[in-house]
């Protein structure tokens, strides 16, 4: 069964999909592949609720799950908490989680994330998610992670970068990263914080002769939010592209900048453009290995 789920579209789901993925997750001697599609799955949010998310919990602070299990869990729980953390608790066809839980998840991935004892891989993973809904303790870490000399720790920093304020140096620095992860992860966090001085490193994108994919949708976006006005001349020559997935990115891409244009006198009706807020939460000492 959750293979099928696997394979439907989340809003084709059957009403006890739900139910069947948390029995999967429940379930120690279930498949250990069932177990992970079921935690991969268990974060989308036609399915999440508290009890899903204490399964997922669970998992991730488990010692006796494997590392691949507890690393797709912790990542699933990473929707929930930036939606939480965006929309707040006041309305409730916007909650996924109950903000008790949600208070509990981020206490929870903090503690995870400061035992030195647990996998590089792992607490890479714990940091990605927890910064889905930002707190104080974050900054640094994503510092230290930065200055690192491990590549892996980089990338995760400036994965990091795309919804912790105050990083713009270092996403400027990390555009030009021959690191292709690390300067995918720039070009997205650039377009988010919508840095005006990332606008050459953006635009040179488009006259590689040949853009990995995911880069070339990362800077499309980018361009829309620095600068709507120019997305036609940057990059409207996709349209007539090959390849139906960039045509389709060029064209809503195209609407979303004229739609931006036209709401110049009205920004509040783009809500969803608003920068990330940070929570106040207390900050112990940095353990980063």
């Amino acid at each position: 069964m959750i293979k099928k789920l696997y394979d439907m579209p989340p809003w084709d789901w059957p009403e006890d999909a739900g139910k069947t993925i948390l029995d999967i997750l429940r379930d120690e001697n279930a498949e250990a592949s069932d177990r992970l599609l079921a935690a991969e799955l268990g974060g989308d949010s036609v399915v999440i609720n508290d009890e899903l998310a204490e399964a997922l919990l669970a998992i991730a602070e488990n010692n006796n799950e494997t590392d691949e299990i507890r690393s797709t869990a912790v990542i699933a729980l990473g929707p929930a908490l930036e939606m939480a953390d965006i929309h707040g608790f006041d309305d409730e066809e916007d909650i996924l989680i109950s903000e008790k839980f949600f208070q509990h998840i981020k206490r929870s991935l903090h503690q995870l994330f400061m035992n030195e004892e647990l996998s590089k891989d792992l607490r890479r993973r714990i940091l990605e998610a927890s910064v889905r809904a930002t707190q104080d303790w974050h900054q640094a870490v994503v510092h230290k992670a930065y200055n690192s000399d491990d590549e892996a720790w980089q990338l995760t920093a400036v994965f990091c970068m795309c919804y912790i304020k105050g990083f713009d140096n270092q996403i400027l620095d990390s555009l030009e990263s021959k690191h292709p992860d690390i300067q995918y992860q720039a070009v997205c966090a650039a377009g988010n914080w919508v840095l005006e001085a990332a606008w050459p490193y953006i635009a040179d994108i488009f006259k590689s002769a040949e853009i990995d994919k995911d880069l070339l949708f990362a800077a499309i976006e980018a361009v829309v939010n620095i600068r709507p006005e120019e997305a036609s001349y940057v990059f409207g020559h996709l349209i007539d592209s090959d390849d139906q997935d960039i045509v389709d990115a060029a064209f809503e891409a195209l609407s979303m900048a004229e739609a931006i244009m036209e709401s110049e006198d009205d920004p509040e009706e783009y809500d969803e453009f608003d920068e990330y807020g940070e929570t106040d939460e207390d900050s112990d000492d940095i353990i980063l290995h």
